[in-house]
């Protein structure tokens, strides 16, 4: 999470400047956002989609920091706040255990569309905003955050970052008996909005809060596994009723997991074929 940026502030925020976004940045937003909408229905969680809705998010250009913080302000109690780009993680574990977003206030460029190494407006506002304006998940984010402060002071952060990884990030979730995604990277990603639910590559497991933290992952290429939780309420719980200090020293002893793996113990949705990682 760390950047080699100067930090313009203590706590990293800037101004969004709105003003500054030039007709081909709204340009790149728009489109991006219109293959998204397109291809999310059928796809994306519900809880997702309402969130597009509450927030507005459909309107052109790339949204203004401010209006959509009144909006979410209003349904959870969170805000959106700008950042020149990655921040470091004892502020990112501050504003989310502060009911803070941190967001880059930059787009990708047009010929960056389908990857950008580090996440952008687009990635950070239409794959990550949506799903705070649902009670139970911003929740979950803000637990998330308070839990972050505490791994830095354990040592875990590598554990701990494997849960926001493959739930944040890359989560899948049941719902109405069929998988849907609600996960930032893949709702904000055309290719693996398909690959992650179409895809007969990776593994889809049930989600196990040790399993995961066992878990590496990667992050240049489409993910070799995903974990389905059962609900954002199972989701919100298993991180409530935890205790984490035992379970990171327990962690410890155990190997880590590679991201293909499945085990004997595992409840498999799907077990992938893994031929888009050996391709490769």
């Amino acid at each position: 999470m760390d950047s080699i940026a100067t930090a313009p502030s203590p706590d990293w925020t800037i101004p969004q400047d709105w003003q500054h976004y030039t007709a081909e940045d709204h340009a790149t937003w728009d489109l991006l956002f219109e293959r998204q909408s397109a291809l999310l229905p059928g796809r994306a969680s519900a809880a997702f989609l309402k969130g597009l809705d509450v927030l507005k998010l459909s309107r052109p250009g790339i949204p203004d920091f401010d209006e959509l913080s009144e909006r979410l302000m209003a349904a959870t109690g969170w805000q959106v706040v700008a950042v020149p780009g990655l921040v470091p993680d004892a502020v990112f574990f501050d504003h989310l255990a502060n009911r803070r977003f941190v967001a880059g206030n930059f787009i990708r460029r047009p010929d960056q569309l389908d990857y950008l190494q580090e996440p952008d407006v687009f990635h950070d506002v239409f794959g990550h905003v949506p799903m705070l304006a649902d009670p139970v998940f911003a929740d979950f984010i803000q637990l998330y955050g308070q839990g972050g402060q505490r791994a830095m002071q354990l040592g875990a952060l590598d554990k701990l970052a494997r849960l926001y990884w493959y739930t944040v990030e890359f989560g899948l979730v049941r719902e109405d008996g069929a998988l849907r995604i609600y996960g930032a990277g893949i709702v904000s990603s055309a290719g693996e909005s398909r690959f992650a639910l179409e895809s007969e590559s990776p593994n889809r497991i049930g989600f196990n809060l040790k399993r995961v933290m066992r878990t590496r992952y990667r992050i240049d290429d489409f993910q070799q596994g995903y974990f389905v939780i059962p609900s954002f309420d199972a989701l919100l719980k298993a991180a409530v009723e935890t205790d984490f200090a035992p379970l990171y020293a327990e962690l410890e002893e155990l190997p880590d997991l590679e991201p293909g793996d499945v085990r004997s113990e595992d409840v498999v949705f799907n077990w992938g074929t893994q031929t888009h990682a050996t391709a490769g």
